[in-house]
């Protein structure tokens, strides 16, 4: 059986040469005798894959010294509420909604405070990212939180909001370490790996030091605490050992390939392919705004729901998985990650172009 190409939203397509790398080294870690899925979180081995994990994405991202970097677990949806647990002094945080993990996450912080949708581009099934160059920033506000790439739109920001002072919160899950970031501009930064990064079950947190501290909302369990992680440098308790090890191959894989602005390079040439045939296609048309477009998802649609039906059954023949859109916007996605290689993309192409044929009269 030869590899599809697996254009999933998450958990989705990783490095081949990561992969081959972690199954010569599935039996026997470096000589320990052992698999990294066996061995103590607690042992020198394991001790040396997650101090070099965190030197790596601290490279690749340029995260200044006054940046925490933690390997937790709970995915993405755990931050919804553990940001505001440990963020909301004032009880106040503002939320920009740009799709359903934003949406989400606003929902989950209300349990905690008071919270204001500041924008919002539900109006146009989020296919937009609203101006934020001047948002009714709460004076009290703790915190501005965003969702940066919309991995069921298909939009992204390409400038970050003003927050006029004010902390910026970013889930990055679906764009994390796709392009260079200037960290400094957020207080957290945060991503589940399972889309660019590694296998489901990390999620990785980058917080500023002064955010880190005793003064939590009552009730916080010590679990969801950003202190206790950053105290016990993520092995508070055992982490999620396996994906860590994988998360410093691909950080590895990353450098290897010239680093975060060479990768972005990449990522935009991909692109462009599917959103320039996208642009020409008298059958296929994309769904977002084309300033918003986000590298990494590609949501697009025939406007015939049989059709579109009938296009992800034949790709799926053709060798292309995953290609059915979320059900709230319809129609097909295609995850162009990091680790999806520019073939993927113009042999999808290619196919979209003869389904076109074949199917306009």
């Amino acid at each position: 059986m030869s590899r599809v190409y697996n254009f999933s939203a998450g958990p989705a397509v990783l490095p081949e040469e990561v992969l081959k790398e972690a199954a010569n080294e599935m039996l026997d870690y470096k000589g320990t005798g052992m698999s990294v899925m066996e061995m103590s979180h607690r042992s020198k081995a394991f001790e040396e894959i997650i101090t070099e994990a965190e030197k790596d994405i601290r490279d690749l991202m340029n995260i200044p010294d006054n940046y925490k970097v933690l390997f937790l677990q709970g995915g993405a949806s755990q931050q919804f509420a553990m940001i505001p647990m440990n963020l909301m002094k004032n009880k106040v945080a503002d939320y920009i909604i740009t799709g359903q993990w934003a949406k989400k996450a606003y929902k989950e912080a209300q349990k905690y405070g008071k919270v204001n949708a500041i924008a919002s581009s539900e109006d146009k099934t989020f296919s937009y990212i609203p101006d934020c160059s001047d948002l009714p920033i709460s004076e009290d506000a703790d915190y501005v939180y965003i969702c940066e790439n919309n991995t069921i739109y298909g939009t992204k920001y390409k400038t970050l909001p003003n927050t006029k002072g004010k902390t910026l919160v970013a889930d990055v899950s679906s764009c994390f370490l796709s392009e260079p970031v200037d960290v400094t501009k957020y207080g957290i930064i945060y991503g589940g790996v399972q889309k660019n990064v590694g296998p489901a079950g990390v999620v990785i947190v980058i917080i500023r030091e002064d955010l880190i501290t005793e003064d939590v909302l009552p009730g916080t369990p010590t679990m969801l605490q950003y202190k206790t992680h950053a105290d016990a440098k993520s092995l508070y308790n055992t982490p999620p050992a396996y994906g860590i090890y994988i998360c410093g191959k691909v950080f590895k894989w990353l450098k290897a390939q010239g680093g975060l602005a060479a990768m972005k390079e990449k990522n935009e040439k991909k692109a462009k392919i599917l959103y320039d045939f996208l642009d020409e296609s008298k059958l296929f048309k994309g769904t977002v705004v084309k300033e918003d477009r986000s590298l990494m998802n590609v949501p697009f649609v025939t406007g015939d729901e049989e059709l579109d039906a009938k296009f992800v059954k034949e790709a799926k023949e053709a060798g292309f998985e995953n290609l059915k859109g979320h059900r709230t916007v319809g129609g097909m996605r295609a995850s162009i990650y990091n680790a999806m290689p520019i073939e993927g993309v113009e042999k999808l192409v290619e196919f979209m172009r003869k389904f076109e044929v074949a199917n306009t009269k």
